[in-house]
């Protein structure tokens, strides 16, 4: 998988997911498939627990299908999926 600045666009529903770091403690760590967005939320399934994170106070670490592990700031995230799809991403090069 190519990794763009369009990566945050994509669907992230369905992919695995960690948090890497957080202003929340109980939140580090904690690994699972996004089984849920909402535009302030992941929803994480935890061996069979569900968490919610807060995608402000979180660093994610996304697994994809091929192998590709994608570092990206919840901050990046704001907003609702399906609003995120049509947001321009500036480029920085």
């Amino acid at each position: 998988m190519k990794v763009t600045p369009d990566i945050i666009r994509y669907e992230f529903i369905g992919t695995a997911a960690q948090v890497a770091h957080s202003n929340h403690l109980g939140y580090v760590g904690l690994s699972g498939r996004v089984i849920g967005e909402t535009k302030n939320t992941f929803t994480l399934d935890n061996e069979g627990e569900t968490k919610r994170i807060i995608k402000d106070s979180a660093v994610f670490n996304f697994a994809f299908n091929d192998g590709t592990i994608v570092k990206i700031d919840g901050k990046l995230l704001i907003g609702r999926p399906e609003d995120r799809l049509k947001k321009s991403i500036k480029r920085l090069w």
